[in-house]
């Protein structure tokens, strides 16, 4: 099998939010059995200025849907930020999982030099190779997200190991 943009990104995605769904479920356990409201660990942050859990769960999710979506040419579907709850969490984990799995292998044919125009914030759009988006772009938000929400449960105080983060 040759190194692709479909075989770097698609398992990847899909092993590692597997993982974090996983390890939500650790987190709800943890809350459980120690009388926490599950709350202050979707609510956790370690600087004022920065997103909480909730934000990071669904910036990893948002990442990785519309990274796909653009290196294979079709349209991301579209999550309402609106989860409040851990199952609720999980569920978005499991929506991103079904588009991934829904993008056939052959959609990323081209993908590497496919020339794509990013928006990254308001008036900015930033021109990129499908490879460069990959692994400039998508990549290192998607486990920047990913790590920062597993980071701030094990802050928190749940018992989580490289382990959990890796499968």
């Amino acid at each position: 099998m040759s190194f692709t943009i479909y075989s770097a990104l698609i398992p990847m995605a899909k092993h590692l939010l597997n993982n974090q769904s996983k390890i939500l479920s650790k987190a709800a356990s943890y809350a459980a059995e120690n009388s926490i409201d599950p709350n202050s660990l979707l609510n956790a942050r370690f600087a004022p200025d920065m997103f909480p859990l909730t934000r990071q769960v669904q910036m990893a999710t948002d990442t990785v849907k519309k990274g796909a979506a653009r290196l294979a040419a079709i349209d991301a579907p579209v999550f309402e930020d609106v989860e409040t709850t851990i199952p609720e969490l999980q569920e978005r984990i499991v929506k991103t999982i079904a588009f991934l799995e829904s993008i056939p292998e052959s959609a990323f044919e081209g993908a590497e030099t496919r020339a794509l125009k990013i928006p990254l914030g308001p008036g900015l759009l930033v021109d990129f190779t499908g490879q460069n988006y990959l692994t400039q772009w998508v990549l290192p938000n998607f486990i920047f997200h990913t790590t920062t929400a597993y980071d701030l449960l094990r802050h928190q105080g749940v018992t989580l190991g490289k382990r959990d983060f890796l499968g």
